[in-house]
């Protein structure tokens, strides 16, 4: 009989193109470390944790003629080439486990529905990734409506946006949705177990 996970990491878009390549940036590399330092973390904590990776996913023929390649006219993560591919040092890592991959058009993807047999029962969702203001910040908003049982955890230090004040914007606004935002060393210490890192513990309910 199998183990269902209690916990998921959902690895939000960590590709060649927004490390390294046409939308890459210093806070984006810089993150890299610790996103590995976070699959190390939840399946040592839990060696049933589901891990589910995203890749945004274009198509070179027709990106620039949709509503995002209109408002960012900069070709990126098209399918099959480099810039799509998830960075090494994450691929890498991710070789050892069982994991899942789900690839999307846009920021968010509807497929977290098609998830439901084995995230209805995760107590924990743990989101790092690219890009904190846009396609980490829509997931996780996702997730918040399909599962609201759930606790879903932002581990701030493994997410870079497009820039640091988006970056802070994005984590504000997940605060504000019940979502916990805190660093990995953070959950290191106790936020996975514990439910300590609330702002202020006043978002609880009696």
């Amino acid at each position: 009989m199998s183990v269902k996970p209690e916990i998921a990491l959902v690895i939000v878009d960590t590709q060649e193109d927004f490390v390294n390549g046409s939308l890459g940036s210093d806070a984006a590399k810089a993150i890299v470390t610790n996103v590995v330092g976070a699959i190390d973390s939840v399946t040592a904590k839990n060696p049933n944790a589901q891990v589910i990776t995203t890749q945004d996913t274009h198509s070179d023929e027709t990106y620039l003629e949709t509503r995002e390649g209109k408002y960012l006219p900069v070709k990126h993560c098209i399918i099959n080439t480099k810039g799509w591919e998830i960075v090494p040092e994450i691929k890498g890592r991710l070789k050892s486990l069982k994991y899942r991959t789900i690839t999307k058009e846009d920021f968010g993807s509807q497929e977290w529905q098609e998830f439901e047999p084995i995230l209805h029962c995760v107590k924990t969702i743990v989101l790092v990734g690219l890009c904190t203001d846009i396609c980490v910040v829509t997931n996780a908003l996702i997730l918040r409506t399909a599962y609201p049982d759930a606790r879903i955890i932002t581990l701030s230090d493994c997410c870079a946006g497009t820039s640091q004040e988006a970056h802070e914007a994005a984590l504000l606004t997940m605060k504000s949705c019940q979502i916990e935002v805190m660093t990995l060393e953070e959950f290191n210490k106790g936020g996975y177990e514990n439910n300590i890192l609330l702002p202020n513990n006043e978002d609880k309910e009696d």
